[in-house]
């Protein structure tokens, strides 16, 4: 027997940051929510952190996940987007952590690969594909909260699957997989 869950997935970004809920009932999905938190008006690199954390922290006290996906910042070539993705990523990793909700991230393209089969397809063909799979009757104009949606469809299909990615059950976990961050 199948325990009901719900998989929390978020798209960390400094400008928007996209999240949706799906909840798990019979080895089926159900599609709860989909959101974005826009932080383009802050200027305060520090202020945005807050406010990730705090969304993040207002979403596990309403919908009670049981999980969270999350995407991992890509490689790209501007070192200081990495580093402000990483941060992100980071408080809202916290948040989770904070709540003892195990955390997994996803490499992008892993999220595209379970959610079109193709590792790089694009925004709109992994939004096209959720709203087929969970009957959305729309989609948002930012696609930045299907890519949330997508860490947790994500996380959904790799449920049954041994763990490639990182996750981490809780502070402990985290501190005992990167001895090379604590000082």
């Amino acid at each position: 027997m199948d325990k009901e869950r719900i998989i929390l997935g978020i798209d960390p970004g400094t400008t928007i940051m996209g999240y949706g809920l799906i909840k798990v009932e019979k080895k089926q999905m159900k599609f709860l929510q989909l959101n974005e938190l826009i932080l383009k008006k802050y200027t305060d690199p520090y202020i945005k952190l807050k406010l990730i954390f705090e969304r993040t922290i207002e979403l596990i006290e309403t919908y009670k996940p049981d999980e969270i996906a999350i995407e991992a910042p890509f490689f790209g070539k501007n070192v200081q987007s990495m580093l402000k993705l990483g941060r992100a990523q980071g408080v809202a990793m916290a948040a989770g952590l904070s709540r003892e909700i195990p955390v997994t991230e996803y490499s992008p393209k892993k999220i595209k690969m379970a959610i079109t089969g193709n590792g790089n397809a694009s925004k709109e063909q992994v939004a096209r594909m959720l709203q087929s799979l969970l009957k959305l009757k729309s989609l948002p104009d930012n696609l930045d909260s299907t890519d949330g949606l997508a860490a947790a469809v994500c996380h959904f299909y790799n449920a049954n699957k041994p763990q490639k990615e990182k996750s981490y059950s809780g502070w402990a976990a985290f501190v005992q997989q990167n001895p090379n961050k604590v000082k």
